[in-house]
């Protein structure tokens, strides 16, 4: 909830502290500990301590492909973080295969069309248009808007952030005419579904 909230100081503390429990009653490999390295690298993350959060989103992921192997779906959640560090960064080229490796066991565990694939082809779509390639980047955010139109409806927030992104997308491209009706689209979801006032 702190972290949310941007109450960073007050997170920390306490994110240490679960970690502290977690180590001490399942010892240091557990899975659970994993999760909680997750939070407090996530924490450091947003936080600009890159370095600090490098260290604890590797140290998760290798406890989770020793504890619950390669192809489990909280690998693919350590690779997206750590993936998105190195984005962060301008880390572009070790983004990339962890993005991949990413959406490839989302694929494998839970199909073609869930939600969680969508977010990894979304994260690979914002990777590529960083580094320019707005076609395969434009490719996937039309892949990520039809699964989140399909599986969350067409009124969902995360709708109208894949409407954002690709509106974004066109906008970087000098492409205004097809930006902008999707970024009213995305407005007007967004004005329904969290009120005018939210961030």
């Amino acid at each position: 909830l702190y972290y949310a909230q941007g109450r960073y100081g007050e997170a920390e503390p306490l994110y240490v502290e679960a970690l502290a429990i977690w180590r001490e009653q399942l010892g240091n490999r557990h899975p659970n500990v994993a999760t909680s390295l997750d939070n407090l690298a996530g924490l450091y993350d947003a936080q600009g301590r890159y370095g600090d959060a490098e260290t604890l989103y590797e140290e998760a992921l290798a406890i989770r492909r020793e504890q619950l192997g390669e192809h489990h779906p909280h690998i693919a959640i350590s690779l997206n973080n750590l993936a998105g560090l190195y984005v962060t960064q301008g880390r572009y080229g070790e983004a990339a295969p962890l993005y991949r490796d990413s959406l490839a066991i989302w694929r494998e565990q839970l199909g073609e069309r869930h939600p969680n694939v969508g977010t990894s082809l979304n994260n690979l779509a914002t990777l590529y248009s960083a580094q320019g390639r707005y076609g395969d980047a434009e490719t996937l955010h039309e892949e990520v808007l039809s699964i989140r139109r399909e599986q969350l409806g067409n009124r969902h927030p995360n709708v109208a952030l894949s409407l954002n992104n690709l509106a974004s997308l066109y906008y970087v491209q000098g492409r205004y005419g097809e930006a902008e009706p999707l970024y009213v689209e995305a407005l007007a979801i967004w004005r329904e579904q969290l009120g005018n006032r939210h961030p």
